[in-house]
């Protein structure tokens, strides 16, 4: 099943590459970054001839998961240039090569993360004995790393609709209780999957998945990127003392 998945996963950021340069915008990654979860789950889940409740649960979470990401920056990214990353990448690569660049440094490395990070989806696929305590809890734990994600998701652009916060930084709501709630959301909901799939100690190697999820969320792509851009801004040097950097906790009410 392993190999299989890589091969579907493949395939699918193939027809994403082809799309993206179609339309010259390497942007379309990320809508499908969320997609290629979502069949990759139910790819999964089809080849069981006798599906198991783990690999239903897992399905069912990724599929919401995966969707609402998807439609969300599908939905942020519309009428819009390419992502400024995408635009520094093409500007760094320059005239030579440039297919083979974006479809080894854009969609194949997104592609490689995407397989590790799904593994335990595989795992929870191929076992099928019943439902322990840990596995109940990474369902709740899942539930709540989805109402983080989505909710400060739907706050954050609540806040920027209103012109009265232009040039503001959000700092309310779930962003009071954290900087990156949608991050710490994302990071709960894999560590919840990993929970789901895990069937004993012979289990424990899946934790990859979710460790490197997590690694590039505060490391490499999400809150680090995000940071550095906020940097030596008065509001965000205060808002930076008084609000957890990235797992919920009350502010503190007292900025020395």
């Amino acid at each position: 099943m392993y190999l299989e998945e890589l091969i579907v996963l493949f395939v699918f950021f193939l027809l994403a590459f082809i799309y993206g340069q179609v339309k010259k915008d390497n942007s379309v990654v990320d809508i499908a970054w969320g997609l290629g979860f979502v069949i990759s789950a139910w790819y999964n889940l089809m080849r069981n001839f006798e599906p198991g409740v783990r690999g239903i649960l897992i399905t069912l979470c990724i599929t919401l998961w995966g969707l609402r990401l998807s439609l969300h920056i599908a939905r942020r990214n519309h009428g819009k240039p390419e992502d400024y990353r995408y635009v520094a990448m093409r500007e760094k690569w320059g005239k030579r090569f440039v297919y083979f660049k974006a479809f080894l440094q854009v969609y194949l490395l997104q592609m490689l993360i995407q397989y590790i990070v799904s593994l335990p989806v595989v795992y929870g696929n191929l076992v099928l004995q019943r439902m322990s305590w840990y596995n109940w809890f990474g369902l709740l734990l899942w539930m709540i790393g989805f109402f983080f994600e989505t909710v400060g998701d739907y706050q954050l652009k609540k806040f920027k609709k209103d012109a009265k916060n232009k040039g503001k930084l959000m700092d309310q709501g779930l962003w009071s209780l954290t900087r990156h709630p949608n991050y710490f959301g994302d990071s709960s909901m894999w560590f919840g999957i990993f929970l789901i799939a895990l069937d004993g100690v012979h289990g424990l190697w899946i934790i990859v998945g979710p460790c490197l999820m997590t690694f590039f969320l505060v490391f490499v792509s999400g809150v680090r990127m995000l940071e550095k851009k906020y940097k030596g801004r008065l509001d965000f040097e205060t808002y930076k003392k008084k609000t957890s950097p990235f797992i919920p906790w009350f502010p503190k009410k007292e900025v020395k």
